[in-house]
């Protein structure tokens, strides 16, 4: 009896051992997550999505890896957008100003002056109503998950300076397809026209619009400075760009998985934030080298312009989420 019950006690131990070992040697599968964009290769925010996949990788131990599609190889930023939301994507980078067909309050970063100054957009992107415009997107099956810095955008012509809103009128300047750059620069005194970002330095070329408006490292990394040969800092809008994901996406992460993302973005925005800051000046620097005329805007003269936008505004169904950006300090 004694030795059956040894034996039968060393055959449970053995069993064991025999589990745990089998389940130490399986591990997880590495879960590859696709991410797409518009920009190339070059761009800081391509590079800062790049340190994202690092940084996720390390976290995960490998467990979780991003493979990254870059330069609109799988579409514009509307088609990334709706490949999101039914998960044929996991992750993306759009500006603010390409989500409001589809999370209404995101309209709000389009509105001109909105924000005294950099610090105040930070303060408001990382605070409450920051937070909150992340999570809006989840009754259209978007999550936000982060905010990158695309600085101010500002206007640059091809045959005339402009030094305030007057000396738009008459010219054509291109504009995102969004009713709020449309209404701004008529606003303004010019005339809106919508062109897509790859027919831009050829429309500029050949006068089809007389200028556009961006952020400095776009104006520069799109070389449009070779046939714009002017701009002006009157830094209108600072529209930031989006990292988002999908409720389907994001539906199938664990908790923990998610808590790896999370910290991975974090990173990530803290890396592209510096990196933004350094391509901005070295932008700045190459166009006026490159012989462009740069103009430093009387702002008072271009917030005076868009005042009609501020005030429809407080008395749309966006007023209060406007008074209580106004209201950060």
């Amino acid at each position: 009896m004694k030795l059956v019950k040894t034996i039968t006690i060393k055959l449970v131990l053995l069993t064991f051992i025999c589990v745990v070992l089998a389940s130490c040697g399986k591990g997880h599968e590495a879960r590859v997550l696709k991410l797409a964009h518009g920009l190339d290769a070059k761009h800081p925010v391509h590079l800062s999505m790049v340190f994202f996949a690092e940084q996720l990788a390390k976290y995960s131990q490998g467990e979780m890896t991003v493979q990254i599609y870059p330069s609109g190889q799988l579409g514009s930023e509307r088609e990334l957008i709706e490949l999101i939301q039914i998960g044929s994507i996991d992750f993306t980078k759009v500006s603010a100003s390409s989500l409001e067909p589809f999370i209404p309050k995101m309209k709000i970063f389009s509105v001109p002056y909105l924000f005294r100054d950099g610090e105040h957009l930070w303060r408001v992107l990382n605070g409450p109503i920051g937070k909150d415009l992340l999570n809006s997107g989840t009754p259209y099956r978007i999550q936000g998950l982060g905010y990158y810095d695309a600085g101010s955008r500002s206007f640059y012509t091809t045959k005339d300076p402009v030094n305030s809103p007057s000396d738009l009128k008459g010219m054509k300047i291109r504009v995102m397809n969004s009713p709020s750059a449309v209404a701004m620069v008529k606003s303004m005194g010019g005339s809106p026209t919508p062109i897509s970002w790859g027919e831009l330095y050829t429309s500029l070329q050949q006068g089809v619009v007389d200028g556009a408006e961006n952020n400095l490292p776009s104006f520069y990394l799109s070389k449009h400075y070779e046939v714009a040969k002017y701009l002006i800092l009157d830094e209108h809008t600072s529209i930031p760009d989006v990292v988002i994901t999908g409720t389907k996406s994001w539906g199938k992460l664990t908790v923990q998985q998610r808590g790896w993302v999370a910290q991975a973005m974090a990173d990530s925005v803290a890396y592209e934030r510096k990196l933004w800051r350094k391509v901005s000046l070295e932008s700045l620097a190459a166009v006026r080298e490159a012989g462009v005329e740069v103009v430093v805007a009387d702002k008072k003269l271009f917030v005076d312009s868009v005042k009609p936008i501020h005030d429809a505004l407080a008395n749309s169904e966006h007023g209060e989420l406007f008074k209580s950006i106004q209201e950060v300090r």
